[in-house]
């Protein structure tokens, strides 16, 4: 399995973009890097930041439209803004590229609303898909992968859960847009995180994974599976049967743990996990799944914690 962790877990604790790249190669299982476009690449040169990497590669890129966005990603009022941030999108490919990596995650973090009779709803959503379309246009060699989270910025995002994206996937009508789905933001939507994994999965459209955990109340990030273990272990399954070969990455805030221990906690809770589902092996838990029996579920989970 590909493994890749979050800059900003050693970046908001003082340390730069350099020191860690160090501390990922250093790292056991870590495969690959993922940087947030631009503020982990701005003032950094690409070709210093290409050598630094190795033997680690870069899987991609993921947009963040700050604090001049707060109106909207692409569907600011701004129209100047609105370019802007689709301009944001299509160098992010440009770099992304460069890196060599293939993936372009958009979460359209400020795009949504807070208050009845504030967004022209139909307007917006049209927005966004031309938005999203014109930069998958751009860059037809990359992947645009579209991530959900139901809240956070904004009370309601427009794209809040997985039937949604998969609505806007199928809308922009681009071979190379998909899906991010982030673990953490499928509980906080109470998604059944597997649910929408399968449907995605079934169309080709999962193009990336961001792993962690929590209570379904906010954004926790916390350790994979230290939480949510049946729910990780079923996950993990779909990804067997699917035979998903991409990166998994770890979306995690070691807000009070030392950055690097708690991304090697991640990856070892994602190997033992998963070791318990391939020691039951996919056709036996196909075979379970298809009797549609809690009790037989109840049984296999508790046959995976032996």
């Amino acid at each position: 399995m590909n493994y890749a962790g979050r800059f900003n877990s050693f970046i908001f604790k003082g340390q730069n973009v350099f020191d860690a790249i160090e501390a990922y190669k250093k790292m056991k299982g870590i495969t690959h890097l993922e940087f947030n476009y631009p503020e982990h690449i701005a003032g950094y040169d690409l070709q210093e930041l290409k050598e630094a990497m190795k033997p680690l590669r870069v899987n991609g890129l993921a947009v963040r439209w700050r604090k001049d966005f707060l109106d909207g990603d692409l569907t600011n009022p701004d129209e100047g803004l609105r370019t802007r941030a689709i301009q944001m999108a299509k160098d992010a490919t440009d770099v992304c590229r460069e890196l060599g990596g293939t993936v372009v995650t958009l979460w359209l973090e400020n795009d949504g609303f807070d208050y009845p009779f504030q967004m022209d709803y139909a307007k917006c959503w049209n927005q966004v898909v031309e938005a999203v379309r014109e930069i998958a246009d751009y860059a037809p060699d990359i992947r645009i992968s579209i991530e959900y989270k139901p809240f956070e910025e904004r009370d309601f995002a427009m794209i809040d859960s997985t039937g949604m994206t998969m609505y806007l996937i199928s809308e922009v009508d681009r071979e190379n847009v998909g899906c991010t789905l982030d673990f953490c933001h499928m509980l906080m939507k109470h998604d059944n995180p597997s649910y929408g994994l399968a449907l995605a999965a079934q169309k080709n459209k999962l193009f990336g994974l961001h792993m962690n955990d929590g209570y379904g109340r906010k954004d926790s990030g916390l350790i994979f599976g230290s939480v949510s273990f049946a729910q990780s272990a079923e996950f993990i399954y779909y990804l067997e049967a699917c035979g998903y070969d991409g990166v998994v990455f770890f979306d995690t805030f070691p807000i009070r743990e030392e950055s690097k221990a708690e991304c090697q906690a991640n990856i070892d809770a994602f190997e033992l996990i998963k070791s318990k589902v391939e020691k039951i092996g996919v056709e036996k838990i196909q075979k379970i799944v298809s009797e549609h029996s809690g009790i037989s579920a109840q049984k296999l989970i508790l046959d995976m914690l032996r």
